[in-house]
């Protein structure tokens, strides 16, 4: 009977951990209450060269609002390239504040700005095939 319930997230002593994947970037979070730091592989966020990748990475946090500042968050990402880490990096502070919080409003605000926050992208690399150079790319065939 107690295996038929719904399973409820464990809470460890560190906080509430969270994991997103974008292509083989992999990112692990937790989030526990504090003053608002988010930092990723031991950096604050502000520290992060890429305008565009800083600004995207915060999305969650400006639109979570209030919600954001009272937590710290901690986030280890590895694999694949900068822009696949922060998409994945970005998902994880998402995930970690709608699980933080149990707001269900906060959720489908997320759900509808984009889904990519809550829900995982699937593609991955098609695999290399015999007689190519590339997954698709073949020689071209000469008729004479």
């Amino acid at each position: 009977m107690d295996s038929l319930k719904k399973a409820k997230k464990k809470k460890s002593k560190f906080g509430i951990n969270v994991k997103s994947k974008k292509k083989s970037a992999v990112a692990r979070a937790t989030i526990k209450n504090g003053t608002g730091k988010i930092k990723i592989n031991n950096r604050l966020v502000d520290t992060i060269n890429s305008k565009y990748a800083r600004d995207f990475i915060k999305e969650p946090l400006v639109l979570a609002g209030e919600d954001a500042k009272n937590v710290d968050i901690f986030i280890t990402v590895h694999g694949s390239g900068f822009m696949s880490q922060a998409v994945s990096a970005r998902a994880c502070i998402a995930k970690a504040l709608v699980e933080h919080t149990n707001s269900e409003k906060l959720k489908q605000k997320f759900l509808a700005y984009d889904r990519l926050m809550l829900v995982d992208d699937p593609r991955r690399v098609e695999s290399k095939k015999p007689l190519g150079t590339k997954a698709r790319k073949k020689k071209q065939k000469s008729k004479r």
